[in-house]
């Protein structure tokens, strides 16, 4: 009997990836939740953070700053318009990324909201480069 479910990530103008998977971790404000077959039905809010995807016993990571997740019937469906494949991401545009968000938590008019998102952004941007 499979262990796998299906993952699919979609962004407004593609889909990422459509593939079934052992297991996903995802960055929720709950925590770091992992997925595996059979999971109960979920409905969450993506923080940034990193998406792993097992899929054929090697892990793909993603970056992802924000996003919707659904888990039904064995489905898991991210719907997100700021992830990118890891690989994918420039040193340049990790770099401009970390200074823009050390610059924002400057502001002394931040909300707290902001403040916990640009933490989280700025703490995985640092954990790439």
């Amino acid at each position: 009997m499979s262990e796998k479910f299906n993952l699919e990530i979609i962004s407004p103008d593609q889909t990422l990836i459509n593939t079934e998977v052992k297991q996903v971790t995802i960055p929720a404000y709950e925590g770091l939740m992992t997925i595996l077959k059979d999971h109960i039905s979920l409905i969450t809010f993506l923080r940034p953070g990193f998406i792993e995807a097992e899929i054929e016993n090697k892990i793909e990571k993603f970056y992802t700053e924000d996003g919707t997740v659904e888990f039904l019937n064995n489905k898991l469906l991210i719907l997100t318009s700021s992830t990118i494949k890891l690989e994918e991401l420039t040193k340049e545009n990790i770099v401009k990324m970390i200074d823009e968000s050390k610059v924002l938590l400057q502001n002394s008019e931040i909300k707290d909201k902001e403040k916990y998102i640009t933490n989280h952004k700025l703490e995985t941007l640092q954990q790439i480069s």
